[in-house]
């Protein structure tokens, strides 16, 4: 009998599947998500872009190079950050298959905590839209990582020469290493997009993983992954949220390789107005309880 360190049950996982997860620290199910529900999140992100809706707390990111040269709509951001609290894109983040999925990976409470629609502009010789080798676990001040997973849900076809993401099978088992941002020699990078500076895990062997419109990739927060530029006249876009039990506690990453991020974060909400607030005061306002109940987050 196997036993299982990263998944919890067999709800909605065979054997095999939980097998493949505990190994490889990743997951793709093909064609999880329905077309409809994909088109009515991409309509939602072009509202968002023209200004014809309420951003209700949603943050645009623009792309840094193409802020530099006067685009707009579309062709301006890269991604809409906290969307868990707009109706349309809670329906991707509610949705009951994929939640069966995370049920069995963290458990029955489940949190919904970064959420992102993604909008990989066709690079414009500035490499701004690739995503160094990271782990997602550096942006989350909560443990543990097992109780911590991403769906990652192709919008449209992924392929390699549109900026796929690609994948380190079995780094989950690793450390959280050192994350910061790249050499601006290796091209501009937007806000946030921070790598592991490890030669070792960059020389280490990496597959891509092409998807269809609909298909989910469920990852461990542990997972080194990243995404290229995108080299093709056409978005690439997806639609992720990363979830947590709520079992799960929050840290202090003061003085440990997190805090650079917690200072960049810290220091925006600043500027904003917003003081005297902990790192944590961030991720409960950004979450959100999608099934069972809240307990630490």
């Amino acid at each position: 009998m196997n036993v299982y360190k990263y998944s919890i049950s067999n709800f909605a996982l065979s054997n095999e599947q939980r097998d493949f997860y505990e190994t490889n620290g990743f997951l793709l199910v093909q064609k999880l998500v329905p077309d409809y529900l994909l088109d009515r999140c991409n309509e939602r992100f072009l509202d968002l872009c023209n200004g014809k809706i309420c951003q209700n707390g949603i943050t645009l990111m623009k792309d840094i190079s193409r802020m530099n040269r006067g685009y707009k709509g579309e062709n301006l951001y890269g991604k809409a950050q906290d969307i868990l609290w707009d109706d349309e894109f809670y329906e991707y983040a509610r949705y009951p298959k994929m939640i069966d999925i995370i049920e069995s990976i963290i458990g029955r409470n489940v949190m919904a905590m970064h959420s992102m629609f993604i909008n990989k502009q066709p690079d414009i010789g500035t490499k701004s839209s690739r995503h160094p080798s990271h782990q997602d676990l550096h942006y989350f001040p909560f443990r543990p990582p097992n109780l911590i997973v991403a769906s990652w849900t192709a919008v449209v076809p992924v392929t390699k020469d549109n900026g796929c993401l690609y994948i380190f099978p079995g780094s989950h088992t690793g450390k959280l290493f050192p994350h910061s941002y790249p050499n601006p020699k290796e091209g501009e990078i937007n806000k946030m997009y921070y790598g592991i500076q490890n030669k070792e895990i960059n020389n280490q062997k990496s597959i891509f993983v092409e998807m269809n419109k609909g298909d989910t990739l469920f990852f461990h927060p542990l997972l080194v992954h990243g995404s290229g530029i995108n080299i093709t006249q056409d978005f690439r876009k997806a639609i992720s949220v990363h979830y947590a039990s709520s079992d799960c506690q929050y840290i202090n990453v003061a003085g440990s390789t997190q805090e650079n991020i917690q200072d960049e974060i810290m220091d925006i909400l600043a500027k904003r107005g917003i003081k005297d607030v902990d790192f944590s005061f961030v991720w409960k306002i950004r979450s959100r309880l999608i099934r069972g109940t809240k307990a630490n987050l």
